[in-house]
């Protein structure tokens, strides 16, 4: 096995400093921790597109018919909307993990069911907005069918809103994500994961704190990097702006 392998256990070199061999050392099984960040980083960032593309294509569907049809179905979904964003989202998110158990398609599934509901009422009112717009009712007028106005009209006005609500909702599922493989219901090991890594090196946190502090400053960097390219698509959609 090579030594870059995440999972690979070797007790002889525990707890060892950074060297030729291991670039950021070693843990306390002997594990090279750079490539454990890797890996680490890789399944907190896959789960975490995941549940943003998932809960963002639920918030659009839901969001959009509630705000372009109004009437009963946007009672409905709106009821529904506030019935969900009632509970907070870590809540929920355990709640769903709890009847479906541990591991990634019920982390995946319990992100989505919290995560999109709030989205969704987001996106409604920018649905809202579009669909008052002057030539969105000069098209309506001319006879312009609905899926038109939609695609057409409807979709390019709200496509910054999704866009700036998807990447600035990655920082805050990759925070969720890491918090609950911390707790041991996320990410399981001996998958190497940021929130993992964290919980196995609290015993040696004031003799080795490097084995804290570098997957704390993983996530550190990842979540104020995703929430600067949230910032910026923002001023480059915003109409204002440009």
């Amino acid at each position: 096995m090579s030594s870059t392998d995440p999972n690979r256990i070797s007790l002889a070199d525990k707890l060892q400093g950074p060297s030729l061999g291991h670039a950021l050392g070693t843990d306390h099984l002997g594990r090279d921790m750079a490539a454990r960040l890797l890996h680490g980083g890789r399944a907190a960032l896959s789960v975490g597109l995941l549940a943003v593309a998932g809960s963002v294509l639920l918030a659009v569907v839901a969001g959009g018919l509630s705000g372009y049809f109004g009437g009963a179905l946007d009672v409905v979904l709106g009821a529904l909307f506030n019935v969900l964003l009632t509970v907070p989202g870590l809540i929920l998110t355990l709640a769903i993990i709890g009847v479906l158990g541990t591991g990634q398609l019920s982390l995946l599934v319990a992100l989505i069911g919290a995560d999109w509901a709030g989205q969704a009422r987001v996106i409604r009112g920018a649905v809202l907005e579009a669909r008052e717009q002057g030539y969105v009712e000069a098209a309506r007028a001319v006879g312009a069918r609905n899926l038109y106005l939609l695609a057409r009209h409807i979709a390019p006005n709200v496509a910054g809103t999704v866009a700036v609500l998807a990447t600035l909702d990655l920082a805050g599922v990759v925070l969720t994500v890491t918090s609950l493989s911390f707790l041991g219901i996320g990410v399981q090991p001996p998958q190497a994961d940021w929130g993992t890594m964290l919980n196995d090196s609290r015993p040696f946190a004031g003799s080795y704190p490097s084995l804290m502090l570098l997957p704390g400053a993983c996530i550190v960097t990842f979540a104020l990097s995703a929430n600067l390219a949230g910032d910026a698509i923002r001023d480059l959609l915003d109409p204002v702006r440009r």
